[in-house]
């Protein structure tokens, strides 16, 4: 499972922006999200449409639509994340041979139970929390405007 970092990575750096701008009442754009997410808006789509699909996020259609979190921040494990955009691509074909087979394939299957036991031990709302302890100011929902 060593998961393929980049597609993992962007996809709960995606899940975390849609939690921390939106949550599960407002909604932000993909435009939005590729913007501070620094992603080419084409290349979250596919991500944002697996998230979807998995339940994970909510879109509405229409001028003021977007995605929201599809459950509560603190039920949503990085785990789901990534296994909602997991690739079917076996990539390349593994090394073969004594060694591989009774010392590296076994060292990487426990590698791989150990990153397995984080990601679903982690939540957004424990990333959530990170981001806030870092100094972090959730947005305001809608900005202050003054009269005199």
């Amino acid at each position: 499972m060593l998961i393929r970092r980049e597609r993992a990575m962007n996809a709960v750096a995606i899940m975390l922006d849609v939690a921390f701008h939106a949550g599960r009442t407002n909604t932000v754009s993909t435009a939005e999200v590729a913007e501070r997410t620094g992603l080419a808006r084409r290349g979250i789509e596919p991500l944002l449409q697996a998230l979807g699909r998995a339940g994970l996020l909510e879109s509405t259609r229409g001028p003021r639509g977007g995605y929201r979190l599809g459950k509560p921040r603190g039920r949503l494990t990085l785990a789901e994340i990534v296994d909602a955009v997991a690739s079917d691509d076996p990539g390349e074909e593994p090394a073969r041979g004594p060694l591989q087979d009774v010392v590296v394939g076994p060292f990487w299957n426990e590698l791989n139970e150990l990153v397995r036991e984080r990601l679903v031990a982690t939540t957004l709302a424990d990333l959530l929390r990170r981001a806030e302890e870092s100094g972090m100011a959730k947005p305001q929902d809608e900005p202050l405007t003054f009269s005199i």
